[in-house]
C-alpha cells in the first residue's frame, strides 16, 4: 500500500487507491482473484462471512421465499450470489427481489401471485 501514497500527486494517488479498493472488493464480493499482498485464505474466510451475511439479510427480507425453498435456499442463494455480485449503491430489498425472480425464472419458485385486495363498503 505504500506505493499508493504520493504526496506530490494527490489525484494520481487517489486513482491508484480507488483501483486497489475496487480490486479488493472484486475479490471479496465477486470471487475475483486476490490482489497482490493479500492472503488468499484470509480473503476466502471474509468472502464466506460476507456471503453468509448477505444470505441472512435476504432470508430476513423474504421469509416466504426462503420457506418455500426450504433446504434449497442456501445452495440456490449461493449460486445466485456468485452470478450476481452486489454492486455499489444496490439495496438489500432489491437484491432479495432479484433473487426471488431469479428463482422463479429457474423454475425453483411458484409463479408470483398477485395480491388480492378486498374492498369493504360501509353504509
Amino acid at each position: 500500500m505504500a506505493e499508493i501514497i504520493d504526496r506530490n500527486d494527490p489525484s494520481a494517488a487517489r486513482e491508484r487507491l480507488a483501483a486497489a479498493q475496487a480490486e479488493l472488493l472484486n475479490a471479496l464480493l465477486a470471487n475475483g482473484p486476490a490482489p497482490a499482498g493479500f492472503d488468499e485464505q484470509r480473503l476466502d474466510v471474509e468472502r464466506r462471512a460476507l456471503l453468509s451475511k448477505r444470505r441472512g439479510i435476504v432470508r430476513m427480507l423474504g421469509p416466504a421465499v426462503a420457506d418455500e425453498l426450504g433446504d434449497r435456499f442456501r445452495p440456490l442463494f449461493d449460486a445466485y450470489a456468485l452470478e450476481n455480485p452486489r454492486r455499489a449503491g444496490s439495496r438489500a430489498r432489491a437484491d432479495a427481489a432479484a433473487f426471488a425472480e431469479w428463482c422463479r425464472a429457474a423454475g425453483e419458485l411458484s409463479a408470483k401471485r398477485k395480491a388480492r385486495w378486498k374492498f369493504w363498503q360501509s353504509n
